[in-house]
């Protein structure tokens, strides 16, 4: 008798499934468009499935149960999925208000670009701990040396220098973008450095991943990559 229960129950519940499954696929104007709806129509056929049941048969309480916590999963998900997005759209407004305040703004991030115009360049180095020396090399756009010098000693943190133009052979570098790396040391050992780049904000761009700063010469930056505003 047990066997014939399971088996009539499971019919049962499949009977619903079913006719939800159908009820979705009848029409436009019977589509599931939330999972409340869904819930909605679950509940009254089975109420009705209750009403009709075989006494001799009844509906299995922990698989109807199941059902009924799994619709509610889905419910739960889909509320918790709205507030998301809600909450995305407030934080991407947030951010294009920050980032459209850049614009004309000089800004330091990451990257090793350097703009020389009217006979100077600025630029920005970061150091994960103290150096006893740091060397700075300006490179043209064939990678080149322009300019080596060497700044001495550095605590460690952010800080910025200025290109005065010149190359090793004391002459004028010509106006443009150039690059620069440096190489940092402590008890002969290699400190990690990060070249920082300074570019002034001229545009606001939006992308799929989010907002990106214009700085010109020195191309696009995303807004999140900002170290430090000057």
């Amino acid at each position: 008798m047990a066997a014939v229960q399971a088996s009539s129950a499971s019919s049962a519940n499949s009977d619903i499934l079913a006719s939800l499954n159908a009820k979705s696929r009848s029409g436009t104007n019977d589509l599931v468009s939330t999972s409340e709806e869904v819930q909605n129509r679950f509940l009254k056929l089975l109420v009705t499935q209750l009403k009709n049941q075989d006494p001799l048969n009844p509906l299995d309480n922990a698989a109807v149960t199941t059902q009924i916590s799994q619709i509610n999963t889905v419910t739960g998900i889909e509320r918790l999925n709205t507030t998301l997005e809600t909450l995305l759209s407030t934080y991407n407004d947030g951010q294009a208000v920050q980032a459209a305040a850049l614009i004309g703004k000089s800004v330091l991030v990451g990257g090793s670009g350097l703009v020389l115009a009217n006979g100077q360049a600025s630029a920005g180095v970061s150091l994960a701990e103290p150096a006893d020396n740091l060397t700075l090399t300006i490179l043209g756009g064939g990678g080149g040396v322009v300019q080596s010098q060497t700044l001495g000693a550095r605590d460690a943190g952010s800080f910025a220098f200025t290109w005065d133009g010149k190359t090793d052979a004391g002459a004028d570098a010509l106006p443009g973008t150039y690059s620069f790396k440096v190489d940092a040391v402590r008890g002969g050992e290699k400190v990690a450095a990060e070249a920082l780049q300074i570019g002034t904000v001229s545009a606001l761009v939006r992308d799929k991943g989010g907002f990106q700063l214009d700085l010109g010469g020195l191309g696009r930056v995303d807004f999140s990559k900002v170290r430090q505003i000057l």
